[in-house]
C-alpha cells in the first residue's frame, strides 16, 4: 500500500518538507535544499544553498535579489521533465501564475501530491497556462477563496481602461501594478486589444519587463515615465508599483487618471480607500469557482490548503465529500494581492 502523504509530506516553521527528498518547497527562511514554485518574494526567499526551479524563476530571482543571494547551487528544473531526488520524482509543470510558475508534482513510493504554488485558470499571454494534475493529495492556495471572489475576464477590464482613455484623452492614467507579473500582463493585454501606443513605466518596473522581453514575451513600445517629458504623459498609459501611486513621484503627472490593478479591486471598500478612480479586477491568482474547477480536475480525495480563505474552502470541501486540512503555513501573501 502506497503510503500516506502525511507520512512523507509535514509543514514545518520553514515551510513544507519532504522528508524522503530532503527539499523544502517554497520555504520562508534559508534552507539547504529548497524547490521554488515562482519568483514571488514570498515565495522566493534568498539564502539558499540550492535551488531547484523553472530557468525563468531562477533569473527572476537573480534580478530581484543581491549578487549571491538566490542560491549557492542554481539547478534549473524544464517544465514536465521528471528528476529523482533520493526515492522521489519531482516534476514542474505550469501553474500559469507568472512567467516561469509551476507546480510541483512529487512521486513517492506510488503516492502523489501536487503542490499547486500561486496560480490562475484566466489566459495569460505572459505565461504558460495551468496544467491540472490528477493526484491524491492537492496543495492549493486560496488567496480569493471566498464564494464572493468571481474575477471578471481580463479581456473586459482591459475594455474598460481603454474607454476611459478615450473619454478623458488628455488625462493619463495611472495604474497601480505588482512588479513582476501584473504589470507584464497588462502591457500583454493591452496590446491584443490593439493598443499600440508607449506605454511609461516606473523605474522600479523596467528590469523585469526587460527580463520578460528576454524570454521571448513582447510588450512593444516601453519608454520611462521619469526622464520623459510631462506633454508626452498626456493622454498616456503610467504604470507604477501600487506604492509609488500616493508617492511624490505621482506628482509628475498632471489631473491622471487613479486605477489600480488588483482580484482586491473586486471589493469596493478597499478601492474607495486606496482613492482609486478605476478600479481594474484582474487577478493573477484562482477565484472561488476558478479554485473549485481546479480541485475537481485533480480528481484527489483530500486537499491540502494554504495561504487564504482555508476555513471557508475546507468547509465547502465538506460539502462536496472530500477531505480537508489547512497547513496554516505562516509568511506568504506578499506578491500585490495581499489582503
Amino acid at each position: 500500500m502506497a503510503p500516506h502523504p502525511s507520512t512523507w509530506l509535514q509543514p514545518r516553521p520553514e515551510g513544507l518538507f519532504c522528508l524522503p527528498g530532503g527539499f523544502f518547497i517554497d520555504p520562508t527562511r534559508a534552507v539547504d535544499r529548497a524547490l521554488i514554485t515562482h519568483g514571488h518574494a514570498d515565495h522566493a526567499r534568498p539564502g539558499h544553498a540550492h535551488v531547484l526551479a523553472s530557468a525563468e524563476t531562477l533569473a527572476i530571482m537573480q534580478v530581484r535579489m543581491a549578487e549571491g543571494k538566490a542560491g549557492t547551487v542554481q539547478q534549473a528544473a524544464i517544465p514536465g521533465e521528471r528528476i529523482r531526488v533520493n526515492d522521489v520524482d519531482i516534476r514542474f509543470v505550469p501553474a500559469g501564475h507568472v512567467l516561469g510558475s509551476c507546480q510541483i508534482v512529487l512521486d513517492y513510493q506510488g503516492s502523489r501530491v501536487v503542490i499547486s504554488g500561486d496560480y490562475k485558470r484566466q489566459p495569460d499571454p505572459t505565461c504558460a497556462p495551468f496544467e491540472p494534475m490528477i493526484c491524491d493529495v492537492f496543495v492549493t492556495e486560496a488567496t480569493f477563496g471566498l464564494p464572493i471572489f468571481r474575477h471578471p475576464n481580463a479581456t473586459d477590464e482591459m475594455a474598460r481602461l481603454l474607454a476611459s482613455v478615450a473619454l478623458f484623452p488628455q488625462r493619463p492614467h495611472l495604474i497601480g501594478a505588482y512588479g513582476l507579473g501584473k504589470t507584464q500582463r497588462l502591457i500583454a493585454l493591452l496590446r491584443q486589444a490593439g493598443y499600440d501606443a508607449p506605454i511609461f513605466l516606473h523605474g522600479a518596473l523596467v528590469k523585469l519587463c526587460a527580463l520578460y522581453e528576454n524570454f521571448g514575451v513582447a510588450l512593444g513600445d516601453l519608454r520611462p515615465a521619469t526622464i520623459a517629458d510631462k506633454s508626452a504623459l498626456h493622454g498616456a498609459i503610467v504604470l507604477a508599483p501600487p506604492s509609488a501611486i500616493a508617492d511624490r513621484w505621482a506628482r509628475r503627472l498632471d489631473d491622471p487618471v487613479i486605477a489600480a490593478a488588483s482580484g482586491w479591486m473586486g471589493v469596493r471598500q478597499r478601492a474607495k480607500a486606496s482613492l482609486v478612480e478605476l478600479p481594474l479586477v484582474i487577478s493573477d491568482h484562482a477565484d472561488w469557482a476558478a479554485i473549485l474547477h481546479t480541485i475537481a480536475q485533480t480528481e484527489a480525495p483530500e486537499i491540502w490548503v494554504t495561504h487564504g480563505a482555508e476555513a471557508a474552502l475546507i468547509h465547502q470541501l465538506g460539502l462536496l465529500g472530500l477531505r480537508g486540512r489547512a497547513l496554516a503555513l505562516i509568511g506568504y501573501g506578499d506578491d500585490g494581492e495581499v489582503a
